[in-house]
């Protein structure tokens, strides 16, 4: 990809960034709650909205670089996004608003970044996400308000050209934002936000600390598959419910490659969301969700059963990869559901 490229794409952003403003910090006319997001750490969801009118939102985030756990064998170095004054993660905090927000981000890039970082929200109506107007050089801040106009779930990433939107998404720049519909969702027992992605490293011994290969992004070559940023981060800390629990799970495939078959394994799906859309009529009874690169998926589903269970992506040699994740579920066995014969002769 040529220099001159990916400038242009950068300056069709910046042109971008005068509409955008335009439309995102008109008066709304009426005054409004100012709060700030509780923001959560995967696999955490914020609570669930309770008021009845809209907010204004703020949403405070920052931009870092750091060396951390990519699996037990080796580290790697990520670029990703935290709550201000806290280290980063990968996913990215997860956001929850409400139809008709407000919603304030202030984007601050740590001094010690090598790279200018944004973010792209799929959640915002306008030219580039408002990527353009949140373009933030190290150790700087910048701003961006718009309006929550659409419910569902979704894809927040960086998208700045220099050195590659793709580098910065496999690096690890991304998280969720929930906007929940008029009247918010129905109450659950627990709710859980899961996010897979996919790492492009150039080859490395054990204990090395692995580095970015574009080359096998451009093949779509991942040497790691994993759920929320590292191999095996839910099977250190498996999720967990009670028999009789409704859960409820927000799952992004933040890619930047792979369409995800989402699956767990002696479960089935009683209501899916496809692609977020929290406003059409759910699926019901599924066993696999197709979860597009860049998209998400909802799903609820009662656990009926003691026992442990595995989250895959179905494409299922991506285990190896460290796409796997257990969910624990303690309570007693109703015999009605499910009996194991094990008698032998």
């Amino acid at each position: 990809m040529s220099i001159r490229f990916l400038r242009t794409v950068r300056n069709v952003g910046l042109f971008s960034a005068s509409v955008v403003a335009s439309c995102f910090l008109a008066n709304t006319g009426f005054a409004m709650e100012t709060i700030k997001a509780q923001l959560t750490t995967a696999p955490n969801v914020p609570p669930p909205i309770t008021r009845t009118t809209p907010a204004h939102v703020i949403v405070e985030l920052e931009a870092s670089e750091w060396v951390g756990r990519l699996s037990d064998d080796n580290n790697y170095k990520f670029w990703g996004l935290g709550a201000q004054g806290a280290t980063g993660t990968v996913p990215g905090p997860m956001i929850r608003v409400m139809v008709g927000d407000t919603v304030e981000i202030h984007l601050k890039n740590r001094k010690d970044s090598s790279e200018s970082h944004n973010i792209d929200f799929h959640a915002v109506t306008g030219p580039g996400g408002g990527a353009a107007m949140l373009n933030t050089e190290p150790g700087e801040e910048s701003k961006l308000k718009f309006k929550a106009l659409n419910a569902g779930l979704y894809f927040y990433h960086c998208a700045t050209a220099s050195p590659s939107i793709p580098e910065h998404i496999a690096n690890g720049m991304y998280g969720g934002i929930l906007v929940e519909p008029a009247g918010g969702l129905k109450k659950v027992e627990k709710e859980y936000y899961v996010v897979q992605s996919e790492f492009y490293t150039k080859p490395g011994k054990k204990g090395d600390t692995l580095e970015f290969s574009f080359e096998n992004g451009l093949a779509e070559h991942p040497s790691h598959v994993v759920f929320n940023g590292s191999a095996g981060a839910l099977v250190k800390n498996p999720l967990t419910a009670k028999v009789g629990d409704t859960i409820r799970m927000f799952y992004i495939n933040a890619g930047p490659n792979l369409v995800a078959s989402w699956h767990v394994i002696g479960e089935i799906f009683d209501r899916v969301y496809p692609e977020g859309s929290l406003v059409t009529p759910p699926l019901q009874n599924l066993q696999t969700t197709v979860v597009p690169a860049g998209g998400s998926s909802m799903a609820e589903f009662k656990v009926e059963y003691p026992g442990t269970f595995i989250n895959v992506d179905h494409s299922i040699f991506r285990i190896a990869k460290g796409a796997v994740g257990l969910l624990k579920v303690e309570g007693t066995a109703n015999p009605d559901i499910y009996q194991g014969l094990n008698e032998k002769k």
